[in-house]
């Protein structure tokens, strides 16, 4: 009976695949805010590193330590002082792929060897990104890392050279990601801050909240999915505020306005809350909420709370590795590490038998599509994934074929590492778009690649979304069913 329903699941999971109604979904454009600071961070980090790299004469190098500064696009939106110990865990993490990559270059590892320490690499840091809440690129930025220290690493004594460039780069996306709490320390804050007033004020907004507050039927389950959305971003900005004005640079002068600053926070929240409790809300209380919501998107400035309203009581800082020791036992996380380690191997494998010339490049398609939360993110990410390769594959063709220098090929790296922080949270076919000619530029710096490569890139790209999706069929939770909604 169990595998009978299984077999059924995974067969309805690959109709959902090849559904009109999914690819059309895919192609969605979703409105995002707060995109212009964490594209400017990797702006700046890329351009410091790729320039000085050039001008001190490294340029074998420089790449890898472009792919090192990729820390700064980690972690958007979270409190500094938890944002720096998340992209030091990255730091360590791209290090360490790097260095497996540039061991088994040196050695001279079979293709195929190397692909199962690769595929070990992904899964492993799937899991601990996950049990971390680190967000961000994902694992597959680890891999792309390990297979570029595979392909740069010629000999032992390369090593050495390759983890340095790494490193550097880390250390300055670390920097100028963090750089901004000595300016704006409670950034983060407000902007979870408004982010939960908006979603309350969405809730409250709704036709269903008056329909369920007299008892009748009709778009409740909508307003319920809102009504929770508003609960997880109120907690999420409490979370935020109690780190923000907690773990900022010392100085009891600094201490007390961030106090000050994180008491009007909790005040709001608490009225948030406190609108949330309500059956029917008050238009004059929403209202309210709408502005504090537009100030809170300021840099400055914080609306008056209701007289008489009594703070929240402040909430505990949450302990980062508690929490993420809870995590790294979960099954659910092993069970994904597991699928895409499996995944990102047997796309590399195939590969190989089907004579790609570069096999890692379909196992950064599968991890890749494999990073989606739910069966039906993986294939949006997979459809996605692979539009934007053919058509970023049309633009990577177009420049392979000019006599690109040095310095052309930094700036636009540069342009595109911007575009694509810029467009990530709006759809990921855009992303991918510009990430497809950045990330060959970026591998060819300092030798010229072939246009053909664009042409390889979609093969590859091909093969790891189709072994990604097939391994998340027939892996597929019972109780993912988040695909079914989507076909309707």
């Amino acid at each position: 009976m169990t595998t009978t329903t299984r077999i059924r699941h995974s067969g309805t999971a690959l109709a959902h695949a090849a559904s009109a109604t999914t690819w059309r979904n895919s192609m969605r454009l979703r409105p995002a805010d707060a995109v212009f600071v964490p594209s400017m961070k990797v702006g700046i980090t890329a351009t410091v590193v790729l320039v000085a790299g050039g001008l001190t004469g490294q340029q074998h190098l420089v790449g890898l330590a472009a792919l090192g500064a990729l820390v700064s696009a980690f972690g958007r939106y979270q409190p500094y002082g938890r944002l720096a110990r998340q992209l030091a865990m990255v730091a360590v993490s791209l290090l360490v792929a790097t260095g497996v990559g540039a061991l088994m270059g040196a050695a001279g590892v079979a293709p195929w060897l190397a692909m199962v320490v690769l595929s070990l690499i992904a899964g492993l840091a799937s899991h601990i990104f996950h049990a971390f809440k680190i967000t961000g690129p994902g694992a597959v930025i680890l891999v792309f890392a390990a297979s570029a220290g595979t392909s740069t690493a010629h000999s032992f004594a390369d090593v050495g050279p390759v983890l340095l460039a790494v490193f550097l780069g880390a250390l300055v996306g670390w920097l100028v990601a963090l750089a901004p709490v000595l300016f704006f320390p409670m950034g983060p804050a407000r902007l979870a801050t408004a982010r939960a007033v908006g979603a309350v004020v969405r809730w409250g907004g709704h036709p269903g909240t008056a329909t369920e507050a007299t008892g009748l039927r009709g778009s409740g389950s909508r307003d319920a999915g809102l009504r929770e959305a508003a609960l997880r971003a109120v907690d999420t900005a409490r979370d935020s505020v109690a780190i923000s004005a907690t773990s900022q640079v010392p100085g009891k002068k600094r201490a007390a306005v961030l106090a000050r600053h994180a008491h009007a926070l909790e005040l709001l929240l608490a009225e948030a809350s406190a609108v949330l409790g309500t059956a029917a809300p008050s238009a004059e209380s929403l209202e309210r909420l709408a502005r504090h919501e537009a100030t809170l998107r300021k840099v400055r400035g914080l609306a008056k709370t209701s007289p008489g309203r009594q703070s929240h009581p402040a909430p505990v800082r949450p302990r980062l590795f508690p929490t993420a020791r809870t995590a790294l036992l979960s099954r659910d996380s092993l069970s994904q590490a597991l699928r895409m380690a499996a995944a990102s191997a047997l796309a590399g494998w195939a590969a190989v038998v089907l004579g790609l010339e570069h096999p890692l490049w379909a196992s950064m398609g599968a991890v890749a599509a494999l990073q989606g939360l739910n069966y039906s993110i993986t294939v949006q990410r997979s459809i996605q994934r692979l539009v934007g390769n053919v058509l970023g594959a049309v633009v990577a063709l177009a420049l392979l074929s000019m006599p690109l220098g040095f310095w052309p090929a930094v700036a636009m790296v540069i342009v595109f590492q911007v575009l694509a922080e810029l467009l990530v949270m709006t759809n990921y076919t855009l992303t991918t778009i510009v990430v497809t000619p950045m990330a060959l530029i970026m591998t060819g710096l300092g030798t010229q690649l072939a246009p053909e490569a664009a042409f390889v890139r979609v093969g590859d790209t091909l093969v790891g979304v189709v072994i990604g999706i097939l391994v998340a069929a027939l892996s597929i939770s019972l109780s993912d069913r988040h695909h079914l909604g989507a076909r309707a």
